[in-house]
């Protein structure tokens, strides 16, 4: 049996397996020093880098220039005063602007300059006598008043020496003054040039005769700074037109003889510049941007357009930040009173540069509204439809290619309401185009002389419609703009006829290009209206080369920040005389104002069923379709029957006359009355004919 050995001890030696192995890692060597001159370089750095140092250095430079420069100009002043330099610069300045009749009366004013020189200088070869006779005379003559002075003094007093004494008083009076010369006059030498200096400064501080660099930061930045005609002038010399600068040089400070008046208008001012020989005024305005800084104005806030005047560019420039305030509410929104007149009225859309209201007459105008998307587009055309609905007289047909809800207000008030984006969609909007040139054609063939009610066909994103690669049962595509296609050929058909009887086309799209927005059909359009846009070709396209040649600009605008501002080519807005075209800042109205609006628009009319489809070809109850055209009006005019009946099945009712709808009521014996000397059909009657008809149906039927 074994036994089990217990050790009393511990055993201290580590297993061999277990040792730790450790290495010492020296010390990181000491950096090495920075040499002195390295110290010293950066701290000169720090200093002359800092701001407080820039900012002194900017200021003792500034108030130098300040003293410098003013005296240069105090010394310019007094040359010009007593030299014939200003009228030979005022010459030099009406020649180079090739204005010859000017010159010729400077130089007229020059030659009577000295002459009247002249004579005043051989004035003085005589003056030192002529000075010394007037001193003797003038000296004697105040000997004797004194004496005589004093004789009357004796006289009273009885004393004899009081005749001597005004004399001696004047003689006192004299010495007192020499005493007080004697006082001022060393600090007065020694005052007087600090002085002088500070009145060269203030005349430099005044016309800021210091480099721009050196200015304070709210001059440099140009915040608040008004517009002078010197400022003007100094923004063309510096354009970078070498025939500009020269002429302008050659001007002298009369570079200001090319502005006209300076003028207040609107957030800005506007001045007419008249720009010398040699100098198109397309150099001018290729060069906006320029101009601009220039003026210390962003690009967005100088406007530069082409007056009648030949060889005239006018400008027009903001105060700063003044665009980017918001307008006022619209008209349409602040008065629940308004109502409109679409042959006479003007629709309020918004604000002009100048701030004056701008409204837009909508009559016989077809209407085209383009731009990249989300700059408010929808909303601009929205407005004039929502004032245009005040109307009662005026029908809508409407079709919305977005299919957001923007014209879903008007639900209950046009005669069609088609809402979506799909080729679907686009179908029943080229049907509902077409169905407005049936109806246009009937008009037509009607009597000369009768008068129809406004009918306007809205489109929405037209560019969807253009773009639709659909084609119906005969091959012929319903996008595009070939001869058979069949939205471009109905629109260009309510272009060449529809305004002779108040069928009007208006149209939005954005991004235009010749795919989806034809020129045909840009050109059609009487009313054309751009918000921003990207480049130069796409302004011709959305407003024409008359306007974007005459100063137009819609590229120029900025995305995003000036949405809801037009650049409007019509002659259904006042422009200013010698311009094509008027850039207006729209009123918004949102969708809750706009059903507002449509609400009074809609208690206006004695009701409206509005379609949401076109439905072709099918099977048709003509008494069924004048009740739903009737809808909840106690009695509606034949002639408007007619027209929501043709809206609603052209194939059908397209061609029909008076005569075909009374034929029919007659049958029903609904026939049509006269109500207040015109046509009218029964809602009452139509329903009693159609309850008729269904009762005698289901007797025979039994």
């Amino acid at each position: 049996m074994s036994e089990n050995v217990v050790h009393l001890h511990k055993n201290t030696d580590p297993p061999a397996d277990n040792v730790t192995t450790l290495t010492v890692v020296p010390d990181a060597p000491p950096a090495r020093p920075v040499p002195l001159w390295v110290r010293s370089g950066r701290a000169v750095k720090t200093v002359v880098t800092h701001e407080t140092t820039r900012a002194t250095v900017r200021a003792a430079a500034r108030h130098g220039l300040y003293t410098f420069n003013g005296g240069r100009i105090v010394a310019r002043r007094a040359w010009d005063g007593r030299t014939g330099s200003r009228y030979e610069r005022m010459i030099r300045a009406a020649e180079a602007a090739g204005n010859l009749e000017a010159a010729e009366e400077w130089e007229e004013r020059l030659q009577r300059f000295r002459a009247a020189r002249h004579h005043r200088r051989m004035d003085l070869l005589h003056s030192p006598v002529e000075a010394a006779k007037g001193v003797a005379v003038g000296a004697g003559m105040s000997i004797g008043v004194l004496v005589a002075l004093g004789v009357v003094m004796a006289i009273s007093t009885g004393h004899v020496g009081d005749v001597i004494t005004p004399l001696s008083a004047t003689v006192d009076f004299i010495a007192l003054l020499i005493r007080i010369v004697q006082v001022v006059w060393g600090p007065a030498l020694s005052i007087g040039p600090f002085l002088a200096l500070l009145a060269l400064w203030s005349v430099g501080r005044k016309q800021h005769a210091a480099p721009n660099w050196a200015l304070p930061a709210n001059v440099r930045s140009g915040e608040g700074e008004p517009i002078t005609p010197s400022i003007v002038v100094k923004a063309l010399r510096d354009l970078g037109v070498p025939a500009l600068a020269r002429a302008i040089k050659e001007m002298g400070d009369a570079g200001a003889s090319m502005l006209g008046p300076i003028t207040i208008a609107g957030c800005g001012v506007e001045v007419d510049v008249t720009l010398p020989s040699g100098v198109a005024t397309n150099e001018v305005q290729s060069k906006r941007r320029k101009l601009a800084e220039n003026l210390t104005r962003h690009e967005h806030e100088v406007f530069i357009t082409i007056p009648q005047a030949a060889r005239t560019v006018r400008l027009w420039v903001a105060d700063s930040g003044a665009l980017d305030e918001p307008i006022g509410p619209s008209p349409l929104v602040t008065d629940d009173t308004m109502t409109a007149d679409y042959k006479s009225g003007k629709a309020p859309w918004g604000q002009d540069l100048r701030g004056d209201a701008a409204a837009l007459s909508l009559y016989q105008r077809h209407l085209l509204i383009t731009g990249l998307s989300n700059q408010g587009k929808t909303v601009a055309l929205r407005s004039l439809a929502l004032w245009l609905s005040l109307d009662k007289s005026v029908q809508f047909l409407m079709g919305d290619l977005k299919g957001v809800g923007d014209w879903a207000m008007f639900d209950g008030l046009a005669t069609t309401l088609i809402q979506g984006p799909t080729d679907e969609h686009v179908i029943q909007v080229t049907e509902m185009v077409e169905g407005a040139v049936d109806e246009m054609n009937r008009r037509i063939q009607a009597p000369p002389g009768t008068v129809f009610p406004p009918l306007i066909v809205l489109v929405d994103e037209a560019q969807v419609a253009f773009m639709c690669p659909a084609k119906d049962a005969e091959k012929r595509p319903y996008g595009g703009s070939k001869a058979n296609s069949r939205y471009f050929m109905a629109v260009r058909k309510i272009h060449n006829q529809g305004r002779a009887v108040n069928v009007l086309m208006w149209q939005g799209t954005q991004d235009p290009t010749n795919e989806n927005l034809p020129k045909l059909v840009r050109e059609g359009a009487h009313t054309r209206a751009s918000l921003a846009l990207g480049t130069e070709s796409q302004a011709r396209m959305a407003l024409g080369d008359k306007a974007v040649d005459g100063g137009a600009a819609p590229n120029l605008l900025r995305p995003g920040l000036d949405r809801g501002t037009l650049v409007v080519a019509s002659d259904g807005i006042s422009i200013p005389a010698g311009q094509s075209s008027i850039t207006v800042r729209t009123h918004y109205i949102d969708d809750d104002a706009a059903e507002a609006i449509t609400d009074r628009a809609k208690a206006l009319r004695d009701g409206v069923t509005t379609l949401h489809a076109i439905d072709r070809g099918a099977e048709h109850d003509p008494l069924a379709d004048i009740a739903a055209v009737i809808g909840d009006a106690p009695r509606v005019r034949t002639k408007d029957v007619l027209a929501r009946l043709a809206a609603r099945n052209t194939d059908a009712y397209g061609g029909w006359s008076f005569l075909d709808l009374k034929r029919v009521l007659d049958d029903a014996d609904a026939g049509p009355y006269k109500s207040d000397g015109v046509m009218v059909v029964s809602r009452d009657r139509v329903a009693r004919a159609l309850a008729n008809r269904d009762a005698e149906g289901s007797a025979s039927a039994d």
